[in-house]
């Protein structure tokens, strides 16, 4: 199955499931996904191109944010700027909005769907997140709860709530999306490419939502 819109940009806060979306999007219509997370993790693993890698190394194992300037060169070198693509992830302030458009040229972006989740259910989504200190298998208490209260399936150890996925860390990412990311929703409706969908619901059904706005 083809459609007209293949150059396309998902928008959304931590926690609204766009991640989730994109890998079925990209499957059903082999549009390559593009995460800024997985470059990261590719260029650090591989050491290649060296430069790159050793600028993200630099900011990354010091938990420091990636210059724009650098994200961008990590994504210029997996985007095809003739090809398809669906972005997740970025981009994630309007700086990095505009070297996009920049570099796209006239060539530039279908559409930018927009997943708008609650702020309440953000938190409960990320908060409902257990780890296993041992293995490091990954369960949610509400959507998939170990075998036994609150110990893991395969060591039989207590699971424990990760730095990352505490109310206080979360509400402090939620903070920084609407601070950075969220003035991407205006910027985007001015130039009448922005689609906005409710991303409160069962994964298939924003699944279906977005199959509908990509084949319309």
């Amino acid at each position: 199955m083809t459609v007209k819109k293949t150059r396309i940009i998902f928008l959304g806060p931590p926690g609204s499931g766009k991640g989730t979306q994109a890998q079925l999007i990209s499957k059903k219509f082999r549009i390559p996904h593009i995460s800024t997370g997985e470059i990261f993790r590719k260029i650090i693993s591989t050491n290649k191109p060296q430069k790159l890698a050793s600028a993200i190394k630099k900011y990354v194992q010091n938990g420091l944010l990636v210059p724009d300037e650098i994200v961008f060169r990590a994504l210029k070198s997996v985007l095809d700027t003739n090809g398809k693509f669906l972005l997740d992830g970025y981009p994630r302030n309007i700086k990095q909005a505009q070297l996009l458009d920049d570099y796209l040229g006239d060539n530039g972006i279908d559409i930018v769907i927009y997943f708008k989740v609650p702020d309440k259910e953000i938190i409960k989504r990320l908060t409902a997140r257990r780890t296993c200190p041992k293995c490091g298998r990954v369960y949610n208490i509400y959507t998939l709860k170990p075998k036994k209260d609150n110990l893991c399936d395969v060591c039989n150890v207590k699971l424990i709530i990760r730095q990352d996925d505490k109310v206080t860390t979360v509400k402090k990412r939620l903070k920084i999306y609407k601070e950075d990311t969220m003035p991407l929703v205006e910027y985007y409706k001015k130039r009448n490419l922005l689609v906005e969908i409710n991303a409160n619901d069962t994964v298939d059904n924003v699944y279906n939502s977005v199959v509908k706005i990509l084949e319309k």
